[in-house]
């Protein structure tokens, strides 16, 4: 009876394991699907003329908190200031 357990055990362990393995899959198949779409929107964008490299500093920009991107323009001006760059 021990090893019948132990078999049952393991084969639900392994479904178990098996359905996260495929999750994980599916949703790496959807990353590169979104990666894809991302890369096609970015390429229209930069063929009706806007800047792509911008547009990605835009979007990170978007994603932080606004006291860190004001402290961080404030600190870029006072470098730009002492090597005389203003």
């Amino acid at each position: 009876m021990t090893d019948e357990v132990t078999d049952t055990t393991y084969r639900v362990t392994a479904d178990e394991l098996r359905s996260f393995i495929e999750r994980i899959e599916r949703l790496e198949a959807e990353k590169k699907d979104i990666a894809e779409q991302q890369k096609e929107v970015m390429a229209e964008a930069k063929g009706r003329g806007y800047d792509t490299k911008v547009m990605r500093k835009v979007i990170a920009l978007r994603k932080r908190d606004k006291d860190d991107i004001a402290e961080e323009e404030a600190i870029l001006e006072m470098y730009k200031e002492a090597l005389g760059m203003q």
